[in-house]
């Protein structure tokens, strides 16, 4: 690790920079060995390895508001991280170890919840697990649920815009949001923590800072709104014969009752096939099938009738042929194994191997077109490759991912990640879609952005950026590419 950090043509002795730091936090509020930082300086799926000096751990908003106050002195940069849950790259330190990384682990306080308000007030540093916890608890619901949530912590999941797989009902991490505290990069608070509906008082600062990935400030707490916790939950795993047939199955829930649909979610054979060679204590209640849909409903309401619901709308369904085949939990233990089946798709990708992943969305009607498309034009690209897509159809949000051909080298595969990725992205731009639905950009993909979200667009993201962060020093080399 080199002496001196070098920023804005500036050179400050780490020594000196980290003695300062190490006063405001003190000495369980700093990493410096190597193996103490290690797990900080690689992201989730193992794409981009970095160096630090330190990892900085303030325990409350004032520290942290100091140390960011004195890294700005010092122009240093600082990365801000969660649970380092990214698939993207951005929560990682850049390679040349000039950046410290900023860890919200110790900041955990649920500060309230409130069941009449409907909303918790919570620290950055609280595991999505712990918040939807404290909110059964009180008798409430935190409708966001997301795979990660045991390891993801709440600054991050604001910070990335979380989505999830409640997102068709009760919409994304920043429809959630009532109001945000947040460390801006010279070191001010903005104590933004109003729990208030209704607040038409100049700009919606606060959603800003939701999905702005770390770059404009550092979310240090936030006020969420809760919903009332389901009386009635039925789930239902379908083996369907096509994409379209899940979007048609799709379409006989919403027009049968939307309000009851929580999560409608798509996996394909190949992914169901990963889930159950690799993940243990795994099986499936029917015979294997190329398609699959799981479904959730719920409802506040006790005696609402779900279960005569759901099997209406199944036998109805299997009678037309769009399901060939299902099963509808029978316990909550039963409920558990029918979500583990889509909840461990990442996981048993990245130990059948190499992935290229493409978190994308399109609308909701022309998700089995880009399905249809991506298998066609990758086959074309790549042959024996195995297109492996999974997620949110309800809300149109697809992980089309895509393994490694069998034999082929890791490395080799890896290194046609833009040309697939480009690929994935011409079928889906041409669909009226996005190339970051909620996995945001990271450092992986800033290099889309020009063309993706150029000129106008583009030009007012810089100029927040410069305006909120004219030293570039928050999370640098995310979201926003070089000029």
């Amino acid at each position: 690790m080199p002496d001196t950090i070098t920023k804005q043509s500036t050179v400050f002795d780490i020594a000196t920079i980290l003695a300062s730091i190490s006063a405001v936090v003190g000495p369980r509020g700093m990493l410096t060995e190597p193996s103490d930082t290690a797990a900080y300086t690689e992201d989730w799926r193992r794409l981009y390895q970095g160096r630090t000096p330190a990892v900085i751990r303030p325990a409350n908003t004032a520290e942290l508001a100091a140390v960011v106050a004195l890294c700005a002195e010092a122009h240093v940069a600082l990365v801000p991280q969660g649970g380092n849950t990214s698939m993207v790259g951005g929560a990682t330190p850049s390679a040349d170890g000039s950046e410290l990384v900023l860890s919200l682990g110790r900041m955990n306080t649920i500060r309230a919840v409130d069941p009449i308000d409907m909303t918790i007030t919570l620290e950055a540093g609280v595991t999505l697990k712990a918040a939807q916890v404290a909110a059964a608890e009180a008798g409430c619901l935190l409708p966001l649920s997301i795979s990660s949530e045991g390891t993801a912590q709440i600054g991050g999941v604001l910070a990335t815009n979380a989505g999830g797989n409640n997102t068709l009902r009760y919409g994304n991490a920043r429809d959630l949001v009532l109001g945000l505290e947040v460390v801006l990069p010279d070191g001010q608070i903005w104590h933004g923590l109003r729990r208030l509906r209704k607040d038409n008082t100049g700009y919606c600062l606060r959603q800003l800072f939701v999905g702005s990935e770390g770059t404009l400030g550092v979310i240090t707490a936030a006020v969420l709104k809760l919903a009332p916790k389901p009386c009635e939950t039925e789930v239902a795993l379908c083996a369907v014969p096509s994409a379209q047939a899940a979007l048609e199955l799709y379409t006989r829930f919403q027009r049968h009752d939307p309000a009851a649909v929580q999560a409608f979610e798509y996996m394909s054979g190949a992914g169901m096939e990963f889930v159950l060679r690799h993940i243990p204590n795994t099986s499936l209640p029917f015979q294997p099938a190329a398609h699959y849909v799981l479904i959730e409903l719920a409802t506040p309401r006790a005696g609402a009738g779900l279960r005569d619901m759901m099997e209406e709308v199944l036998a109805a369904a299997m009678e037309a042929e769009v399901v060939s085949d299902a099963v509808m939990a029978e316990s909550e233990a039963q409920r558990a194994n029918l979500w583990r089946l889509r909840e461990e798709h990442a996981e048993a990708q990245k130990r059948e191997g190499a992935s290229v992943k493409n978190d994308v969305s399109v609308p909701v009607s022309k998700v089995p077109e880009m399905l249809a498309r991506a298998a066609e034009a990758s086959a074309r690209l790549m042959p024996g490759i195995r297109m492996v897509p999974f997620g949110h159809m309800g809300d149109g949000n697809i992980h089309l991912n895509f393994e490694q051909p069998p034999g082929m080298d890791a490395a080799a595969f890896l290194a046609q990640d833009h040309a697939i990725m480009d690929m994935v992205g011409e079928i889906v731009r041409d669909l009226d879609g996005s190339f970051s639905a909620e996995h945001g950009v990271g450092q992986l993909k800033p290099y889309m952005m020009p063309d993706w979200r150029g000129g106008a667009e583009l030009d007012m993201m810089r100029r927040i950026k410069t305006a909120l962060d004219p030293l570039g020093v928050m999370n640098p080399g995310k979201v926003l590419p070089k000029p």
